[in-house]
């Protein structure tokens, strides 16, 4: 695929298309900006916990070349109505400083506290890093966690300016308190989802003998987990929601529909990946995923992975405000403009906005397949067969009906 256009006035139009050239096209900005093996910038604040060779891993700050503001950078609650490109803009600008450790030694060494400084800080923070070279040119892309730029191995750094957030800093000096208590605690006192998942991966929450470095992709999911559960235990003591609703979005080019039923909690999400995206990258065919859970929820890891609890989470701070309980479906169709992994926060982000919009209110479940229907590209009985859900609520139907 090509990936520039020349118009006649001699313009070059790049195709911000082409997966391949967005990242070549960010990664090289990124590398011009950068001069030697030494970096000053305003991290927003970001930091990642590797898991290859765990529990030997390779922590460290997200720092760009750029001072100021930069907390839009690492908050992928701001980012719902960003462009691919403007995603990939924001984090290819991270530069990633590695600093191999063990996950207990949290308190083991300077880079160790700095890094659970910038953790905790309240914006942003003022970081210098000296790195043995000059950052590689590879980015850094994954369905789990969030892009970000060029890594080289870290020599030393240093943090200036930054402020803690007194709610983090607070759990953070709590080494009594358990990091699923905190969790909920920091949940609660409204600190957003993302700076408490940085947190957990930096090991500054729950009792002091057992704090460790969480791998960024498992604290995002534990995270996610830990508070959907603990909103969960309030929800299925609400009463049964009375009508059919249907909520939708569109965006990065995924298809939402997200479908609450009358009856006590049981959830299903279901993900259609079309060729030539993520997970499917050289499929012919679509291919469909999908996890459930019942009232009683369930014991082994979902099968879609990371989205199935970021989802979860979105659906049960709604039904926690509505005060009800439902049995709720999730669709999703990845089409080809998904043209590269952004992380679970797609899900979680693109869920929570779709269920602040007005609801289709319907009168029952073949109402609601029909709905889909014309919304989705993928026929209602190709949802059915491979819906644990559906298929339970339709053999429900017709042992009813007689």
């Amino acid at each position: 695929m090509q990936s520039f256009s020349i118009g006649r006035s001699g313009t070059v139009y790049l195709n911000m298309k082409d997966p391949a050239f967005l990242k070549r096209y960010y990664r090289f900005k990124t590398i011009e900006m950068v001069k030697g093996n030494e970096i000053y910038g305003s991290s927003p604040p970001d930091i990642f916990v590797g898991r290859v060779g765990y529990p030997n891993v390779y922590i460290g700050p997200l720092v760009p070349p750029r001072v100021g503001d930069t907390s839009v950078m690492g908050t992928p609650e701001l980012w719902a109505d960003k462009s691919i490109p403007e995603i990939v803009e924001y984090r290819s600008l991270l530069i990633r400083g590695l600093h191999l450790t063990r996950v207990d030694k949290v308190d083991n060494g300077k880079i160790e506290e700095l890094t659970k400084e910038i953790a905790i800080a309240d914006k942003y923070a003022e970081v210098s890093m000296k790195l043995s070279h000059s950052p590689s040119q590879r980015m850094s892309f994954s369905e789990y966690s969030q892009p970000f730029g060029p890594s080289a191995p870290l020599d030393r750094m240093q943090v200036g300016n930054m402020r803690a957030d007194r709610r983090l800093e607070s759990a953070y000096l709590d080494t009594d308190m358990g990091a699923k208590a905190a969790t909920v605690e920091l949940y609660e006192k409204g600190v957003p989802v993302s700076k408490i998942q940085k947190a957990f991966s930096a090991g500054v929450l729950g009792r002091k003998q057992s704090r460790r470095f969480v791998p960024t992709r498992w604290s995002i999911t534990a995270t996610d987990d830990t508070l959907s559960k603990y909103l969960l235990a309030s929800v299925k003591s609400h009463p049964e929601m009375d009508s059919v609703r249907i909520y939708e979005n569109y965006s990065l080019d995924n298809r939402w529909i997200i479908i609450m039923l009358p009856g006590s909690w049981e959830y299903e999400s279901m993900e259609a990946w079309y060729p030539n995206t993520t997970w499917n990258a050289s499929g012919k065919e679509i291919e469909i995923g999908a996890s459930y859970e019942p009232f009683v929820g369930r014991k082994t890891y979902a099968e879609i992975g990371g989205c199935y609890y970021a989802a979860r989470l979105a659906v049960s701070e709604h039904l926690e405000k509505l005060g009800r309980q439902a049995k709720v479906l999730i669709l999703r169709e990845v089409h080809p403009g998904y043209i590269m992994p952004v992380g679970v926060w797609n899900v979680r982000e693109h869920v929570r906005e779709a269920l602040k919009t007005e609801p289709t209110v319907l009168s029952g479940l073949g109402d609601a397949l029909s709905y889909a229907s014309k919304k989705l590209e993928i026929p209602v009985n190709t949802w059915i067969k491979n819906s644990t859900l559906l298929k339970r609520l339709i053999y429900q139907r017709r042992l009813i009906q007689g």
